[in-house]
Parts: structure tokens; C-alpha cells; sequence
């Protein structure tokens, strides 16, 4: 009786749901300071606009990619940019044993949720190079953009 006991043991282990993050890189990163070096002598306080993205993509059986794309534009009172910065940080990410509706909810709302503390930093670090304070970015809320996506898509 216990020599029945170890094959169905390993046939749900086989089947256990997979989800790891298999590898973290920044995709793209730029920087532009089309006024330097006048724009560091400005006294006035820029308006920061903060844009963010994610997409998700298959590479291949239970591989995908997800991608935070955030998009940081300080501007002054006239419109001058005093520095544009655009971070996408990317992840391969391994589900297996995941039924698809859950598929899509760790693609849109769990990976996003890993990648975006990445790419704070990156926009920091980043800003704070070319001359300026630190940006620090707010946390998204990832499970509401997932949210308003899928009632949009619904709507369409």
C-alpha cells in the first residue's frame, strides 16, 4: 500500500501552479535635459508628470515578458522641459499550471507589482545623476489600472 502512495504524490506535483520571477533587466532608459546647463540655474519649482505603461507579451511555453514602461517630464511654468526620463523595466516571469484567466491577472496586475519598485529606483537614481533632486514616485495601483483596462475592453 505505501508503493501506491508516491506516483500520486508526484502526478499533483507535476501539476502544482508555477509562478517565478525568472529574470529582472532594465529594457530602455533614456534621458533628456534640452536646456542644460541654463535650466540648472532656474530658482522655480518644475511641475513633475508621471506616465506609466505595462505590457506583457508570451516568449515562448510558459515564458512571458512584462514590461513597466514609466515616463517621468518635469516642465516649468513656460512649458520648457526641464528633464524628460523614460525607464522600462522588464521581467521574464515562468507560469505554468495556471489557468488563463489567472495568467492574465499576474501579467497585469502581480508582475507590475514586482517590476515597479525596479523602476523607482531607476528614475531616482537616474534623475539624481543628471543634476536634480531625487524623484520619488508614489506607488501604482495596479489591480485598479488592471481593473479599468478590462471594464474598457468590455465597454469596446
Amino acid at each position: 500500500m505505501s508503493e501506491q502512495n508516491p506516483a500520486p504524490q508526484q502526478e499533483t506535483a507535476s501539476a502544482q501552479p508555477v509562478f517565478s520571477v525568472e529574470k529582472l533587466y532594465v529594457k530602455d532608459l533614456s534621458l533628456e535635459v534640452p536646456h542644460a546647463p541654463k535650466i540648472f540655474l532656474e530658482q522655480e519649482t518644475p511641475e513633475v508628470d508621471m506616465r506609466i505603461n505595462t505590457t506583457a507579451s508570451k516568449i515562448e511555453e510558459n515564458f512571458f515578458e512584462c514590461v513597466v514602461t514609466v515616463t517621468v517630464t518635469a516642465k516649468l511654468a513656460d512649458n520648457r522641459v526641464v528633464f524628460l526620463n523614460e525607464v522600462s523595466q522588464a521581467g521574464i516571469f515562468r507560469l505554468e499550471n495556471i489557468p488563463e484567466d489567472d495568467v492574465n491577472v499576474l501579467l497585469g496586475v502581480a508582475c507590475p507589482n514586482i517590476l515597479f519598485p525596479y523602476a523607482r529606483e531607476v528614475v531616482s537614481s537616474t534623475v539624481t545623476r543628471a543634476g536634480f533632486p531625487p524623484v520619488l514616485l508614489a506607488p501604482i495601483n495596479f489591480e485598479a489600472m488592471f481593473s479599468q483596462a478590462q471594464e474598457e475592453q468590455a465597454a469596446a
